[in-house]
Parts: structure tokens; C-alpha cells; sequence
């Protein structure tokens, strides 16, 4: 038996109030958060305002635009739609874009401007986002260069979380007819899949290619504890990602590899449900945990319960159900004197011996975490249309 399978689901009248608090919580930072944007974590419960740069500005607005499909308040509507021309203005003089994260920023903020009201320079700003996370495939290799100098030999590398930009392309070719863009994320995809995924289902952050031939060289975490284990978001990534790979190109292998992290994510989660930060630690433990990995996963069950068997769509459906109530009840913010976000004991970043990273964002509010529990959320609530 599962850790989660006795826990009561989200749904009806529990679900109902889940979101009419995730609302007014959206609602109440407007008037700090249209001109500016939440930063990508809490501080101490509170997100300090930023200017539209780093990589995690678009989920701030995607949260508005879920609110306003979950109300029908054209307030949100107004608000998004303002921070599309800071997201014109930003593609337009590339501030803060030379990496791959474009999906992140201009899915759920252009993409989603433009298939909710037909707005022209969401979909404008998006093609542009395309065009520059096209231009940093490596066809030596056939992938998309994370992060860096374009070829610079320290960062000729893939990331997992790039599966969650893909869908920016494919989006990108049925606008425009130009194939260029479905070429490029059906190579990255193929590549990634081959390299993230071990044997025994646990994935890699990052993958290292050969700057002169493209053979894959080895996997190297960033954000994990070590390169040999399984960042839980990394993890989450790949469980949303290969439903999304799925869901573009039908491929049966892609819903395997579904199955398998999937697996993997959900057999190793601890007693209390929530994962910490890296799969290495066992229940119980001291580390911190990151309750947007569990967010990010339950989308990823939800997007493929769309393309299984009704059999095994109804065990994911119901699977999502449980898991998200537990971070509505346990996780979720309650009380908005105590935090302006909506799930807390998020992880951006945690130090390991192993990792490059400093402590970042821990055991807080961080933004992507906030948007997929709304995503989630609505995905339970009404027949929704993605933003991937």
C-alpha cells in the first residue's frame, strides 16, 4: 500500500474552498505585484517585489491567469495583461535570456495571454521567446544548451527542466506552420529521454555532451545532493515532462518513461508524503522539504491520466486527488498574515558537499510551487486547456 492511499482526496466542497482561498490570495497582491512581479521565493513567508529577470517571473503571472479562468475577474485579466508588455519589452531587448528557460517565462504568461484573450503581443513576445530558445540547439549533440555562452565548453550540457520549455516550440509551430521549431524540441526530447532517465527510474539533472562529436559524456547534478541521486524536482520535471512529450508526439515510449519516473517519484516518497529536497533522505529526517516537487508531479499524473488506459487513468486521477489534498490541508497557506503565497516548505536551493549551490529559498514559499498547487487546483476543478 502506498504512503498516500489512505488519505482522504480533494474534492467537492474541500476543493471548492481550497480555490476560493487560492483566489483572494492571488488577489490581494495585486496592488503590489502589477508593476512588479513576486521574486522567486519568500522570505521569511513574504515574497520581496523584483523586476521581470531570472527565469521564475512567468509563474507569478500564470497564477494570475489561473485565478482569473477560476473567477471570471477581469481585475486578473487587466493585471496579466500588463505584465505581457513587460514580457514583450524583455524578450524584445533580451534582458536576462541567454539561457533555456524561456518556456517557464512566456508559457504560462505570452502563450496563455494569447489563448485566453486573443492578445497580439502575447503571442508576439512568445514567438520571439521561440525563436531564442531555438537558437541555442546544439546539433552536435541534438539538445538545448541550458545555460551559459552559446558552446561554451563548461556548460555544453541539458537540463531536466527544460521539458517543461519544449512545449513553447511545438506551440510555436502550430502558430506559425514553421516546422524548424517542432524539429528542434522532437531532437531535444529524444536526446534528453536516451540520457536523464537511470535503470532504476531515479533521473539526472544535468547532462555533459562531447563539444566536438555530441556523444553524451555523464550526469551532473546542479540543485541535487549528489550527481548519483534524484533531485525531487528534478524528478518532478521528468514526471510532467514525458506526459508532455507524450501528449506532442505519441510516442509509447515516452508514456513508459512516464510510468517509470512516476513510479520511481511516488515509491520513494516518505511516510509523511512530502519529499524532502533530494531522494537520498529517508524519513525521518532534519532536511528541508520541497512541497513544489510534489505540485509539479501531481500535473504531470493529471496531463497523463488525458492519454492512458481508463483503468489507469482513474488510479492517477485518484492518486492526484489524495496527494493534492495533503498540500492543501498540511501545506497550503491558511492565513495571509502569515504568508502572500500559497504553499509553504518549498526548496529552492539547499547546499550539499556536493552541489555548487548556496542556500536558497529553503523551507519557503517559492513561486513555481505556488503556480502548479493553482494548476493543479484548477485541473481538478474544470476542463482545462494547458498553458504547455
Amino acid at each position: 500500500m502506498s504512503v498516500y492511499e489512505g488519505e482522504k482526496p480533494l474534492e467537492g466542497k474541500d476543493l471548492e474552498s481550497a480555490i476560493s482561498y487560492a483566489v483572494r490570495q492571488t488577489e490581494s497582491s495585486l496592488r503590489d505585484y502589477t508593476y512588479k512581479f513576486k521574486y522567486s521565493h519568500s522570505v521569511n513567508g513574504f515574497y520581496p517585489a523584483t523586476e521581470n529577470v531570472e527565469w521564475t517571473t512567468g509563474f507569478w503571472t500564470g497564477e494570475i491567469w489561473l485565478a482569473y479562468e477560476l473567477s471570471n475577474n477581469t481585475r486578473f485579466k487587466d493585471s496579466a495583461l500588463i505584465q505581457v508588455d513587460s514580457f514583450l519589452n524583455r524578450i524584445i531587448n533580451k534582458i536576462d535570456v541567454n539561457h533555456h528557460d524561456m518556456g517557464f517565462l512566456y508559457s504560462p504568461s505570452c502563450v496563455a495571454a494569447y489563448k485566453l484573450t486573443g492578445s497580439e503581443k502575447g503571442k508576439r513576445a512568445a514567438l520571439l521567446a521561440a525563436d531564442n530558445l531555438k537558437s541555442r540547439f546544439q546539433e552536435k549533440g541534438g539538445f538545448i544548451q541550458a545555460w551559459g555562452d552559446y558552446g561554451a565548453a563548461d556548460n555544453y550540457r541539458l537540463i531536466i527542466d527544460c521539458l517543461l520549455n519544449i512545449p513553447l516550440l511545438y506551440w510555436a509551430t502550430e502558430e506559425t506552420g514553421d516546422e524548424s521549431y517542432k524539429r528542434v524540441a522532437d531532437s531535444h526530447l529524444e536526446t534528453a529521454m536516451k540520457c536523464v532517465v537511470r535503470p532504476d527510474n531515479s533521473t539526472y539533472h544535468t547532462y555533459f555532451f562531447d563539444i566536438d562529436t555530441g556523444k553524451p559524456l555523464k550526469g551532473v547534478t546542479f540543485q541535487g545532493y549528489r550527481d548519483g541521486s534524484a533531485w525531487a524536482r528534478g524528478q518532478a520535471w521528468g514526471v510532467y515532462g514525458s506526459a508532455l512529450a507524450y501528449k506532442y508526439l505519441r510516442k509509447e515510449e515516452y508514456l513508459d518513461i512516464f510510468r517509470r519516473v512516476t513510479g520511481f517519484f511516488l515509491d520513494n516518497l516518505p511516510s509523511d508524503i512530502v519529499p524532502y529536497w533530494d531522494f537520498d533522505f529517508k524519513y525521518p529526517s532534519t532536511e528541508p522539504k520541497d512541497t513544489s516537487a510534489l505540485a509539479i508531479a501531481i500535473c504531470g499524473m493529471l496531463e497523463a491520466a488525458k492519454y492512458t488506459q481508463e483503468s489507469e487513468s482513474v488510479k492517477l486521477i485518484d492518486d492526484a486527488k489524495r496527494l493534492l489534498g495533503v498540500l492543501a490541508r498540511d501545506y497550503a497557506v491558511k492565513d495571509p498574515h502569515t504568508s502572500n503565497g500559497q504553499l509553504l516548505h518549498g526548496t529552492y536551493a539547499r547546499k550539499s558537499p556536493y552541489n555548487p549551490c548556496n542556500n536558497r529559498g529553503v523551507d519557503e514559499c517559492n513561486i513555481w510551487g505556488d503556480y502548479f498547487y493553482m494548476e493543479a487546483l484548477t485541473r481538478l476543478y474544470k476542463d482545462w486547456e494547458p498553458y504547455w
